[in-house]
């Protein structure tokens, strides 16, 4: 029986590899000439820090690192932007999680909309993906369709596809 399997990966080198050159980037840029600006990635809690002094610079920095994101394949919309937090003195700080896997309110969203189209599939939450199994390849190519067309705030990938 057909099968594929619906996730959200985020692959951590990439990411490492976008953060270093937007460090590179921001160290090097006229605007942040002087300033005390650092970003910080932390592989294991899959989350980057922004320490800088105002509001303005930590848009010119999250910009930047959204087109070196861009630049490496990766999807931005996996990230999770907070609020600003101020941090002792002038300095401000934001921490960006990065969404790795699928949560549970989306993939009830995805099920439900691959139950409303009416495709002979048969969907099933497991762990962090959503497992997609039928008769046919054309109806998983289908789902494939369907799920590019929905909007779910976070980049789908389509792996483990196997007939």
């Amino acid at each position: 029986m057909p099968s594929l399997d619906i996730v959200n990966k985020v692959d951590a080198q990439l990411l490492d590899n976008a953060i270093n050159v937007a460090r590179k980037e921001i160290v090097n840029r006229f605007d942040f000439n002087g300033s005390k600006s650092e970003i910080t990635y932390d592989k294991k809690a899959m989350s980057i820090h922004i320490l800088t002094e105002n509001e303005m610079r930590i848009n010119s920095i999250v910009d930047v690192i959204r087109q070196r994101m861009i630049k490496q394949n990766l999807n931005p919309l996996c990230l999770d932007f907070g609020k600003d937090q101020y941090a002792s003195g002038f300095m401000v700080k934001k921490d960006i999680k990065v969404k790795d896997g699928i949560d549970k309110e989306v993939a009830k969203k995805i099920i439900k909309d691959i139950k409303d189209s009416k495709l002979k599939v048969q969907a099933q939450v497991m762990d962090d993906k959503v497992r997609v199994s039928g008769k046919k390849i054309d109806d998983l190519q289908a789902v494939i369709t369907l799920m590019r067309s929905g909007s779910y705030e976070l980049p789908l990938q389509f792996v483990n596809m196997k007939s």
